[in-house]
């Protein structure tokens, strides 16, 4: 025969269970967000980013801070929102703010992938480059900056439609179209990467140089072949983290890509964090500080090119 403590207990689990599924069925997640994932996330992006501020500072790098160090910002911002959810997961607010923050924080980061590739092109060959480095930065830095405004605005007209209790498909159909584009340049930048290696293995220049640079190719060295390495690891960690938020947009705001937290988990807050991380341990201030004293002055100054 059962004890009145164990009818206790058991009656006492089901009320727990019943109620945070009554929670989970009205938070606008469709779960409630798991307390000890957002502390350790928050924690991890407050670290990273902090070291990212402080190498922006030691080694001189200003466009760090408005890239790697401002995604930070935004992850932290995200997931500190997601942290106010876990407590009170029926509230509007914070889903809104963390869909807005998780939402941006990587598109400045990509910036920093443009810039890196962009500097190891100007010594390491420009000739091979389909574009000249300067315009790595220009074209891919403004169609960033394009694919931030368009996930910006569908951002604030999904969080309006949540808090009026609409529908929020139109916002959530524009943030689809801006991580599409950013999905899409990302792949023509990683194209033209492409391109650049196989025409320099291969010698088969792009355009002619006026001024060569040196004698000869100039070698890389091993902390420039580590550099691209992690360039190249970074990447194809938010290719994933896009590809995953573009599905999970596509299938809809109760879709169930997007009621599934162990997929924003892992897909999306995983793998930022491993590229922000890996920035931090393979730094271009440190990793490409070689290629700015190598150049001989004249080759500083000299990067003109006949097409």
């Amino acid at each position: 025969m059962p004890t009145d403590a164990s009818n206790f207990s058991v009656t006492m689990v089901i009320r727990s269970i019943l109620y945070t599924t009554q929670q989970a069925s009205e938070s606008p997640y469709n779960y409630v967000p798991t307390e000890w994932v957002c502390i350790f996330f928050l924690t991890a992006y407050s670290i990273s980013t902090a070291i990212h501020m402080g190498q922006a500072l030691r080694y001189k790098l200003w466009w760090m801070i408005p890239t790697v160090t401002f995604a930070g910002i935004l992850e932290i911002f995200g997931w500190s929102c997601r942290l106010w959810s876990s407590q009170s997961p029926e509230l509007l607010r914070p889903f809104e703010m963390q869909l807005f923050g998780t939402i941006l924080a990587p598109t400045p980061l990509v910036a920093a992938y443009f810039i890196i590739f962009g500097r190891i092109t100007i010594h390491f060959g420009p000739q091979f480059s389909r574009l000249t480095p300067n315009m790595y930065i220009i074209v891919f830095f403004s169609l960033d900056t394009i694919c931030l405004t368009i996930q910006a605005v569908g951002s604030v007209f999904a969080a309006e439609a949540v808090n009026e209790y609409k529908s929020p498909t139109l916002g959530g159909n524009i943030m689809l179209g801006g991580i599409s584009a950013q999905l899409f340049a990302i792949w023509v930048y990683l194209g033209l990467a492409a391109e650049f290696f196989l025409r320099r293995k291969y010698n088969a220049p792009f355009r002619r140089q006026v001024i060569k640079f040196g004698k000869g190719q100039r070698s890389m060295s091993k902390d420039v072949q580590c550099m691209i390495y992690a360039l190249g690891f970074c990447t194809i960690c938010i290719i994933i983290r896009s590809v995953y938020r573009t599905v999970e947009l596509a299938d809809g705001w109760s879709g169930t890509v997007i009621s599934t937290e162990s997929y924003f988990n892992w897909l999306d807050g995983g793998f930022v964090v491993v590229a922000m991380y890996t920035l931090n341990v393979i730094h271009p201030g440190i990793y490409l500080k070689s290629v700015d004293t190598s150049l001989p002055d004249e080759d500083k100054v000299n990067l003109s090119y006949v097409f």
